[in-house]
């Protein structure tokens, strides 16, 4: 426990949304079974394969705070202050919205990564720190903060819009052999940070 992870649904070509910030087919595996995984956002449902249960309740089941960029907070309105994982959101901002302690009181607006992730293991305690989102997680990689990478691999391949991963700051980021879990429309992936 208390690690600091990423964790994003890619396309087999490397990106998590369209051009146009839509994740399409890339969320079909969260309706892929017969198996619900419960969260606190009424406004989401996950009909899982077993398989893919046992990941998504290990994901949620032990962040304790989750990382979010702006633009991924705002696409998502704030998922309502109830994230799915079911965690506060630690939100890096150069400029909180202004009525962001009444619309959203679990929600913190940090400026920076590295503040974000102070912030975010104060929150959270002994559970784990999760990072959602692909310019977040970047970052967090470049300055040494991210313990594990987690990818759910869908059998998709969109040819153009937001990548997981671009150019790492400081070159290649060695990572330990994978936990592979294989569910329905998503193959689970777990990668330790070689330190």
């Amino acid at each position: 426990m208390d690690k600091v992870l990423t964790h994003m649904t890619m396309s087999l070509d490397g990106f998590i949304a369209d051009p146009n910030d839509h994740p399409r087919e890339l969320f079909d595996w969260y309706e892929a079974g017969d198996v619900t995984v419960p969260n606190p956002n009424e406004d989401v449902s996950f009909q899982v394969d077993d398989a893919s249960a046992e990941v998504l309740r290990e994901l949620t089941g032990n962040t304790g705070a989750l990382v979010s960029g702006r633009r991924l907070f705002d696409i998502a309105d704030g998922w309502g202050d109830k994230h799915p994982v079911g965690a506060p959101v630690v939100v890096v901002t150069h400029r909180a919205p202004e009525d962001a302690a009444k619309r959203w009181p679990r929600t913190t607006f940090v400026d920076g990564v590295e503040a974000a992730i102070t912030q975010a293991r104060k929150i959270a305690g002994d559970q784990d720190v999760t990072i959602a989102s692909a310019a977040i997680a970047q970052q967090a990689i470049a300055l040494g903060l991210v313990d594990e990478v987690c990818v759910s691999l869908v059998p998709v391949l969109f040819g153009e819009g937001i990548p997981y991963f671009t150019k790492l700051e400081k070159g290649h980021q060695l990572l330990e052999d994978p936990i592979v879990v294989q569910g329905r429309r998503a193959l689970h992936l777990r990668y330790p940070v070689r330190r």
